[in-house]
């Protein structure tokens, strides 16, 4: 078991003191351009997202539908490099937030594992998703997160067996990330009904906190799965407010009224 506490741990000890579940939102780092992202991650803490997930853009995401994929191969192309992912965690946690990376696992074991977790903690990171890694091929991870004590979050999905399921929440500190449905990220009109049996099934093995990503992108969607679920992650939402803009002003006031009425979501 994980003894330290990071910003997140911490944050999510305050949002249950509150009665309600935390807000995450996500973007890639070097989206819509290396100097923007920040003022899309400011303008989502300006209203009131609680926590920043920044993506670690990646030529071949597996579990990102079209809006992330293309929002990472625009980054791609502007030549978005690990610093620049570790930079904006840095001005991230300024702004008074937990942040974490979320990154395949390619781009850690390039960058080298040890360094990865070390050059994230000094960033002021709290720790790192890993949708491709499983718990099997976790040691040196597990390892090096733990020297960095910074938070190792893993994904379940519906499709996590009952006897799978204890292993990989015991592996998981900071949250357990549950994806609401088989499939990518992406806006959807409603959010899978396997979100909530699934957030009950983790409930049986572990008593840390769990937040429901994939589909969720409206207010309505964010209450409903507050109701169940310690936080709620939204990514593709924010990033089209970004791509529907005409200019970065235009997007940082769009993505502030979105994230005012998730916010509200979150708190009703």
């Amino acid at each position: 078991m994980v003894s330290y506490s990071t910003p997140l741990s911490d944050l999510f000890i305050k949002t249950k003191a509150e009665n309600r579940a935390a807000l995450i939102g996500y973007l890639p780092a070097g989206f819509p351009t290396i100097a923007d992202s920040a003022k899309v991650i400011a303008a989502m803490v300006k209203g009131g997202v609680d926590a920043i997930e920044i993506g670690f853009p990646y030529s071949d995401p597996v579990m990102d539908g079209p809006v992330i994929q293309n929002a990472a191969e625009q980054s791609l192309k502007q030549g978005t490099s690990a610093s620049d992912v570790f930079n904006l965690m840095a001005e991230t946690t300024k702004l008074g937030v937990p942040a974490v990376v979320m990154t395949y696992w390619n781009p850690i074991e390039k960058y080298g594992v040890d360094a990865f977790a070390q050059s994230l903690k000094a960033a002021g990171g709290s720790g790192v998703i890993t949708p491709d890694l499983t718990v099997e091929e976790s040691a040196r991870w597990a390892a090096a997160s733990e020297n960095s004590e910074i938070n190792r979050i893993y994904v379940i999905a519906p499709s996590t067996s009952d006897n799978r399921m204890p292993l990989v929440t015991s592996q998981c500190s900071g949250f357990i990330y549950a994806a609401s449905l088989m499939g990518v990220t992406g806006t959807r009109t409603s959010v899978s009904g396997d979100a909530r049996s699934l957030v009950a099934r983790i409930r049986e093995t572990s008593t840390l906190p769990i937040a429901v990503g994939l589909g969720v992108s409206n207010a309505a969607q964010a209450h409903e799965v507050a109701n169940y679920a310690d936080g709620v992650i939204v990514g593709s939402a924010f990033i089209r407010e970004v791509q529907e803009s005409g200019s970065i002003d235009e997007a940082c006031t769009r993505v502030r009224e979105l994230a005012r009425s998730l916010s509200a979501g979150v708190r009703r």
